[in-house]
């Protein structure tokens, strides 16, 4: 289900390229006195500190399951990349609205604007490289569904950061962009003070998005509706079962939790139905990596449980 390791290689360079970025914004910020530069650095900033939570997610999530967690940590990740959307994201917005309001009141004309302009150039090459990057991952995972669907019902939280950051920082870059050249051509610095403050509302608005896309897997959700029908497919082809009764699962990370409930064939004996059980749960695992626990319940008919 989950390409962890082309999800960790878009981390790094996701990493890599917003270090990089945050560094040359901070240096055209204090050069330029740009609100929306300055707005766009910290925005940078936190995205560093967002892929460097993703990675701190993943590795615990790898956590052996144990007596105190006999399910394992595998939703660690929905964790972090919730501290990640509320968090950071929150607090990257609120600044650059803090300091697009501070630079309301503020007739200091930019210097050396020209610099910030070719950083934000550049900013945007990166940001567009790191996007075309996310999103040629995600067209891994679409099965089917809109970007839009995809977004309202993946169960990867860090491409989901990924994709969102790097798409309100492209959105930002621009409009970065568009502010500083407007008060360099109007010599009114109150279209910079504008365009931190519509950064800032942006980095909101995604927090909100974000944030209670993954809170809904911190909770607790079952798998993708395209994969539930492959495991009801699979099942549905064991001649040994007649029928089945009901299935639930929950995600867990990159794991999957699955309990079948199924009207079994006639069996000689009981010991020949749970093996038989064994076998379709040991075929199911392999056909379905993600498959870490099966739970399988042979019963007459469906209930209320």
């Amino acid at each position: 289900m989950s390409h962890e390791a082309n999800s960790l290689k878009s981390i790094f360079f996701a990493l890599g390229a917003n270090v990089a970025i945050a560094i040359a914004k901070f240096i055209a910020a204090f050069i330029s006195g740009s609100g929306s530069m300055m707005a766009e650095a910290i925005h940078s900033a936190a995205d560093s500190t967002n892929q460097l939570l993703l990675l701190l997610g993943l590795k615990h999530a790898k956590t052996p399951p144990n007596q105190e967690y006999p399910l394992g940590y595998g939703k660690a990740i929905y964790f972090w990349s919730f501290i990640v959307a509320v968090m950071l994201f929150s607090i990257g917005g609120l600044f650059s609205i803090y300091e697009g309001y501070h630079k309301l009141h503020s007739t200091e004309e930019l210097e050396l604007p020209y610099i910030a302009v070719g950083v934000l150039i550049f900013s945007m090459f990166a940001e567009g490289t790191a996007l075309f990057g996310a999103i040629r991952e995600v067209k891994k995972d679409l099965h089917g569904r809109t970007f839009w669907n995809w977004f309202k019902t993946t169960k990867r939280s860090e491409l989901l950061i990924l994709v969102s950051e790097d798409t309100a920082a492209l959105i930002g870059l621009t409009f970065a962009l568009f502010a500083i050249l407007l008060t360099v051509f109007t010599g009114n610095p109150v279209y910079d003070a504008i365009g931190s403050i519509f950064i800032g509302s942006l980095l909101v608005i995604v927090a909100i998005l974000v944030g209670k896309q993954i809170m809904s897997l911190l909770i607790g959700s079952g798998v993708e509706d395209y994969k539930e029908k492959e495991y009801v497919a699979k099942l549905e082809s064991y001649e040994d079962i007649e029928k089945i009764l009901g299935i639930k699962t929950l995600q867990l990370g990159k794991d999957v939790m699955l309990s079948v409930k199924a009207k079994m064939i006639v069996f000689d004996s009981s010991i020949k139905m749970i093996d038989s059980i064994n076998k379709i749960e040991a075929d199911m695992k392999r056909e379905f990596p993600e498959i870490m626990w099966s739970f399988f319940e042979p019963d007459y008919e469906k209930n209320k449980d």
